[in-house]
């Protein structure tokens, strides 16, 4: 008797149908294939006992519901017995004895006959018979052969444990042997329990090795709550038990396992492999790896702990301060120490032979002391040979981001992470733009291969759109290296002021073309007067950039340039230009960046006077 489940498609000629049900059925019983085993006779007295084993559970074919014992041709029919007694009546004969199993569908084969010689004096057992041991003598010398087994283990694991116990450096040696300092060494966590799961998810013998030195017991770590969550994985709050009793609040990255294949895992794993190798401050750090194993998941969970970032990623941190519910002003000074953290952090990947090939700032992290640490090593890859990498497999890349040529050939370099590093310097340029907006993923290469870059933004120094464009350049050994774009930010940063607010330093650019012929054949010479941060100035209106001629008389405009206090130090003001008659006019000598008002003023100015006039050039004026 079969248990099965079943299911009905039909077919016709448009295709197969949709599949019915599953229903569950069984075939019919089946009389028994196999005869009973070790059948035994023995003479006791003036009764004959027969004595069987039940056929295998495979040769029964249903539920066995008795047995036919067959003696000397006369056939009884008896339950689920496993004996029979016969009441001897003739003696000075032979019995021949057979048995066979019965179920509903009928009687199986017939056992073996079994013969025995009944004389008048006594017991006869047939040769053709195993000697028989009744069932109390097989449960008593099981007990006995059980429990000697037992005895015997204990003696040996007490024997082997003593043993242990006197060679960790104890009475192995002699008392004049014996050594001054004994050392017990500390039990590595779970080894053998990690080898064992680190199999089960069909991780390589190498990665394996590679992570025993970080594998973190997972009682150490308690995990909160959600952080941040992908597709693929996500990221909780947790803290890990140190050493000394503290606690550390850490980061901890996941992926979801759900649905995922082993190279996924072992990508996910290689990732915290690569990050185990690096100490730098502007690199992040790994902690440590954990293995999760919970009752309802089939496969035990990695996770990878990292230090935790107060403030998250930097292009949401960038995208908060602009865009969030109290956007925060960010000086151009943070905006290059933040440039020169990633150049250093990139410059300490280099040198290592690593490639990170997923620059950006959304890839980079913003500690609490406002340091930023290059993370997210999910694509770095260690250069053993040569110093170019090229990509095997179709992976999904971040388009906009990747160099020309790897775009092209998919052929990774340094110079490949120097390109995304200027597009990251241009996201923080731009405090969390989108780069290339309003051109699609797949326009990108052409974009690229027609000479197009990414524009300069609004208030960015021309000599830090430069650096940002040298980076771009089609030729990738034309392009500076790490350490050359560290050194010119460095030089940038140095030259510009301290700066605590908004209203320090502002870049916008004035001059209009189109206007300077007109400026030229003007012989009104008004004078513009202007409160800077302190003393009032006075200038000569030719000398300065015109406004724009939709600029109502009598009313102050809005206008762009570039000062310079001396060669060592640069900034860039706002300035309102009062009209030729200054009496008719506002206050000029009031200063004109008040707080309050200087961050809507600022961005709705530089928008306006580049929606004007696109080619416009920077007007440089000495004061």
């Amino acid at each position: 008797m079969t248990l099965f489940w079943l299911r009905v498609s039909c077919m016709n000629e448009i295709g197969w149908s949709g599949w019915s049900k599953w229903i569950q059925n069984e075939t019919l019983e089946g009389v028994p294939t196999g005869a009973p085993q070790n059948v035994t006779l023995m003479v006791n007295g003036s009764f004959l006992e027969v004595t069987w084993e039940t056929p295998r559970a495979d040769k029964i074919n249903g539920n066995l519901s008795g047995y036919a014992v067959l003696i000397n041709g006369f056939e009884t029919s008896i339950g689920l017995k496993n004996f029979h007694y016969k009441t001897l009546t003739v003696f000075n004969l032979t019995y021949q004895v057979q048995v066979a199993a019965v179920t509903k569908a009928g009687k199986g084969i017939w056992s073996e006959p079994v013969h025995v010689f009944v004389p008048d004096f006594g017991l006869a057992l047939a040769p053709s018979s195993s000697p028989f041991i009744p069932k109390a003598d097989r449960i008593l010398l099981g007990i006995v052969c059980g429990v000697t087994f037992m005895i015997m283990a204990i003696c040996v694991f007490v024997a082997v444990k003593k043993r242990i116990h006197e060679t960790r450096f104890g009475h192995a040696f002699d008392k004049e042997m014996q050594p001054i300092v004994q050392y017990r060494p500390n039990r590595s966590y779970g080894r053998q329990d990690d080898e064992i799961t680190f199999n089960i998810l069909g991780i390589n013998g190498d990665l394996q090795t590679k992570l025993w030195d970080v594998m973190t017991d997972r009682k150490l770590l308690s995990v909160g709550k959600v952080l941040g969550e992908g597709e693929f994985g996500s990221v909780f709050e947790g803290h890990l038990k140190q050493p000394d009793g503290s606690s550390q609040k850490v980061a901890v990255k996941t992926m979801k396992m759900d649905n995922f294949s082993q190279r996924e895992i072992e990508e996910f794993l290689s990732e915290a492999a690569c990050m185990k190798d690096f100490c730098h401050p502007n690199v992040i750090r790994l902690l440590g790896v954990c293995l999760e194993i919970n009752s309802h998941e089939r496969f035990p969970k990695p996770m990878v702990i990292l230090p935790f970032m107060k403030y998250g990623d930097l292009h949401s941190f960038l995208l908060r301060s602009r865009l969030g519910e109290r956007p925060q002003y960010l000086p151009l000074q943070t905006l290059l120490k933040f440039m020169i953290d990633i150049a250093l952090g990139m410059e300490y990947l280099s040198s290592k032979n690593f490639l990170h090939r997923d620059l950006a700032a959304r890839n980079c992290m913003l500690r609490d002391d406002m340091t930023v640490c290059v993370a997210d090593f999910g694509l770095s890859k260690k250069i053993y040979s040569g110093d170019y990498y090229r990509q095997g497999r179709i992976a999904k890349m971040p388009v906009k981001w990747i160099a020309i040529e790897s775009l092209a050939d998919r052929v990774f370099t340094t110079k490949s992470d120097v390109w995304a590093f200027g597009v990251a310097m241009w996201e923080i340029a731009t405090r969390g733009m989108t780069p290339y907006p309003g051109v699609q993923n797949h326009e990108i290469y052409d974009y690229l291969l027609q000479g197009n870059r990414l524009k300069q933004p609004a208030d960015c120094l021309d000599e830090l759109y430069g650096i940002m464009y040298s980076c771009w350049r089609a030729d990738p050994a034309s392009r500076p290296s790490f350490t050359e774009v560290r050194i010119c930010l460095e030089k940038l940063a140095e030259r510009l002021p301290e700066a605590a607010s908004k209203e320090d330093i502002i870049y916008i650019n004035t001059s209009h073309p189109e206007e300077e012929e007109e400026e030229e054949q003007q012989e009104d010479e008004g004078e513009v007067c202007v409160e800077f941060c302190g003393p009032q100035l006075t200038f000569n209106k030719s000398r300065l950039a015109a406004c724009p001629k939709s600029t109502v008389d009598n009313e102050p405009c809005v206008v762009t340039a570039e000062v310079h206090d001396s060669e060592e130090l640069e900034s860039r003001y706002v300035f309102a230009i009062a009209p030729q008659d200054p009496a008719a006019s506002m206050d000029v000598t009031a200063p004109l960046l008040q707080t309050d008002v200087l961050m809507h003023a600022n961005r709705d100015a530089i928008c306006d006077l580049h929606q004007l006039d696109n080619t416009s050039e920077d007007s440089v004026i000495m004061v």
